[in-house]
């Protein structure tokens, strides 16, 4: 395989319990994403931390200077492992991501994290865009409940569905961590 980058994307305090925008099924999604990651750093393989530090006034999670804002301790970055740093959903919008990616010869990306309707979402696309042939490891992400336009609440089980579904049906390939592992 060419070149292949793990992009960990948010796994950030305020999205796991306790934090201030706790999402549906992160423990477990984290500790998918954890093997993946101890994978990856077995091989040598190149890793990329992607940490959302929000500048939109009214925020209300990921703020600058708070515990909420760090890595979860679970995945939380080597000296060695580079931690790019966003303000938007799209992990390459004013950040080094595509740069990191080219000084890599990246061909190959393989991408989880939170939430999957919006940062996961966007990225993806982006690279997608950017020409890079994307895995989506798709039990290594997780979402929240949303409310639609008329009120009417949709379980993060039915967000994520729905998103990996689209995700999968032109800019990724999508397997489950266990399925990643057993085909290295």
């Amino acid at each position: 395989m060419m070149n292949p980058v793990l992009v960990l994307i948010d796994l950030q305090n305020d999205y796991f319990p306790g934090g201030t925008m706790e999402l549906i099924g992160i423990d477990a999604a984290a500790v998918r994403a954890a093997k993946v990651l101890k994978y990856w750093r077995d091989q040598g393989w190149p890793v990329i931390h992607i940490q959302h530090i929000s500048n939109r006034p009214g925020a209300t999670f990921f703020l600058p200077g708070t515990s909420g804002m760090e890595i979860h301790d679970s995945l939380k970055p080597l000296p060695t492992e580079p931690v790019l740093t966003k303000n938007y959903p799209n992990g390459f919008r004013d950040t080094a991501l595509l740069e990191r990616l080219q000084a890599l010869a990246a061909e190959k990306l393989f991408v989880c994290g939170a939430m999957t309707h919006m940062c996961i979402d966007s990225t993806v696309r982006a690279a997608f865009d950017f020409g890079f042939s994307c895995t989506l490891i798709s039990d290594a992400c997780a979402t929240r409940d949303l409310v639609a336009l008329s009120g009417e609440t949709v379980p993060a089980a039915a967000v994520q569905q729905a998103f990996l579904a689209a995700l999968g049906s032109v800019f990724a390939k999508l397997v489950t961590s266990e399925e990643l592992l057993a085909d290295f």
